[in-house]
């Protein structure tokens, strides 16, 4: 379709909720789960389907349904920014956070997808790729896991080849030197280890397992007290170890949420969440936020949705390859990638994200 040409009216928006279970109980520092609900949507204009989706609550299926669908319906499905701003604009007295941007994500991802497809161009190519490929962390180590399941988990990411592993922190301190030790000698001195507490501990606890969490060769401490606690992330990230990097970031929704990180000197790596901070468009407004401020980018879990923005904004440096969206990605979309060589690479000769929906597979998880 020739751009001059771009006039694509939306003929329909269609939204669905599928939870899936986990394959064992999971938690973190500060929550408990056993299920996951990923919220598609499919919108069609020009004969073409774009496909959108992100790991939100039924609400947000709901949200797309009654507020989003009618309010685009008819209008230029190719004009991406401007339908971004509809949305935007609709749900400002709602609230802008959370389910609301959650929506807005599904919605954005799905007309990103679908101009891509109405262009002839993988989604990696319409942005405009930085780098060929991107590295992955393998994230997991729930704290739910036995020591057993958490050596296990650990060194089947290094089989992998992914040399870069996380776990979970937080849940009972008392363990967690030895939990972070059993994964490093899992993983071995040529991978690096991660963890992240989500924001269990109190400033100074953060700073005594900081230190130890150092001896053990960690290189990443993520969410180590709340990420509204800018002062206290500032703090580790000031008087924290040499060598090992501050990360927050994923409860971002709006783009004033990163400017304050920012601004604030909170991180030394920002993370960001396309399926929260509403979508493509707002995630490329995350790394301009990044940019201008010299912070390197990491996306937050949804790897699949992840890998042609990450391969597309400079200041990208890896995405998460989080557990449960891994097996719900591939049980669910054909297309789903997996890592070579530690790295996952967007099919350029694929249309859009690169993804098709398993309708018949999925049947059996379908929330009303």
């Amino acid at each position: 379709m020739a751009i001059a040409d771009s006039a694509a009216p939306i003929d329909s928006l269609a939204v669905a909720a599928y939870t899936i279970p986990t394959d064992a109980p999971e938690s973190d520092g500060t929550l408990e789960w056993n299920a996951t609900t990923l919220v598609l949507a499919r919108v069609a204009a020009g004969g073409k389907e774009g496909l959108g989706y992100g790991y939100a609550d039924t609400a947000t299926a709901r949200l797309i349904r009654d507020k989003l669908a009618p309010l685009l319906q008819g209008r230029d499905a190719l004009a991406t920014n401007a339908r971004w701003q509809d949305m935007a604009v609709a749900i400002r007295n709602l609230g802008r956070p959370g389910v609301a941007s959650m929506a807005i994500a599904v919605v954005d991802t799905a007309l990103w997808d679908l101009k891509a497809k109405c262009l002839g161009l993988s989604l990696a190519a319409l942005l405009g790729p930085a780098r060929d490929a991107i590295p992955v962390y393998g994230s997991g180590g729930f704290t739910s896991y036995s020591p057993l399941q958490l050596e296990e988990q650990a060194a089947d990411w290094v089989r992998q080849g992914i040399g870069l592993v996380k776990i979970k922190v937080g849940r009972s301190p008392d363990k967690d030197v030895e939990r972070a030790m059993l994964a490093s000698q899992a993983i071995g001195p040529q991978s690096i280890l991660f963890v992240d507490a989500n924001g269990a501990y109190q400033r100074k606890q953060a700073l005594y397992f900081a230190k130890h969490f150092a001896d053990l060769g960690v290189a990443w401490f993520e969410e180590p007290v709340s990420s509204d606690d800018l002062a206290g992330l500032r703090l580790l990230r000031d008087r924290g170890p040499a060598g090992m990097a501050i990360a927050a970031g994923e409860y971002g929704y709006d783009l004033p949420y990163f400017r304050r990180m920012l601004e604030a000197g909170a991180v030394d790596i920002l993370q960001a969440d396309a399926t929260r901070c509403a979508g493509v468009t707002g995630f490329l407004g995350v790394a301009a936020l990044c940019e201008a401020f010299n912070v390197p980018l990491s996306s937050h879990c949804a790897p699949s949705l992840h890998v042609p923005l990450c391969c597309a904004v400079r200041p990208a440096v890896h995405l998460e390859y989080f557990h449960d969206h891994v097996r719900i990605e591939h049980l669910l979309f054909d297309g789903a990638l997996v890592p070579v060589d530690g790295r996952l690479a967007p099919a350029l000769d694929r249309p859009g994200l690169g993804l098709v929906f398993k309708e018949q597979d999925a049947r059996c998880y379908a929330t009303s």
